[in-house]
């Protein structure tokens, strides 16, 4: 599935709605360039989980949790990860295995440990569409 947004808001909503669908145990991978608008689309989809506290990225901790929503949400940030052996020490499989929803950024780094179950989201821009443009790919793997 394709979805084209030209706001952040609109990003936002997508994220917010994908969120609200979201069920326990559900993984999504989330890749696109610096400035492409993930953080946006991720603090949709915490608050269509019920989450209401700030959502920003854990670029340096790797993974940050919020258990304050209607299931536990696991938001990780790989883009500074130095080797695969530091998922194993954060307990990365205990998160995506677990109750929660998990949200990956720049999933595609750890891509051989990425669980074959679950919802690939790429957000692209496009400038010749507008600034503000997004053409985002949804795409469940697995199943």
């Amino acid at each position: 599935m394709i979805i084209e947004t030209r706001s952040a808001k609109e990003t936002y909503d997508l994220g917010k709605k994908i969120g609200s669908h979201a069920k326990a145990g559900e993984v999504y991978t989330l890749v696109g360039d610096l400035g492409v608008g993930k953080t946006v689309f991720t603090q949709g989809l915490a608050k269509g989980l019920g989450i209401e506290e700030p959502i920003s990225s854990p670029t340096f901790t790797i993974v940050q949790v919020y258990d304050d929503g209607r299931l536990p949400f696991y938001h990780f940030d790989v883009y500074r990860i130095g080797d695969i052996e530091e998922m194993d020490e954060i307990g990365f499989e205990d998160y995506v295995y677990g109750d929660g929803v998990s949200l990956i950024e720049w999933a595609n780094l750890i891509d051989e440990i990425l669980p074959a179950n679950r919802t690939e989201i790429t957000i692209e821009k496009d400038l010749e569409q507008g600034f503000d443009f997004r053409r985002i790919t949804v795409e469940k793997r697995g199943e």
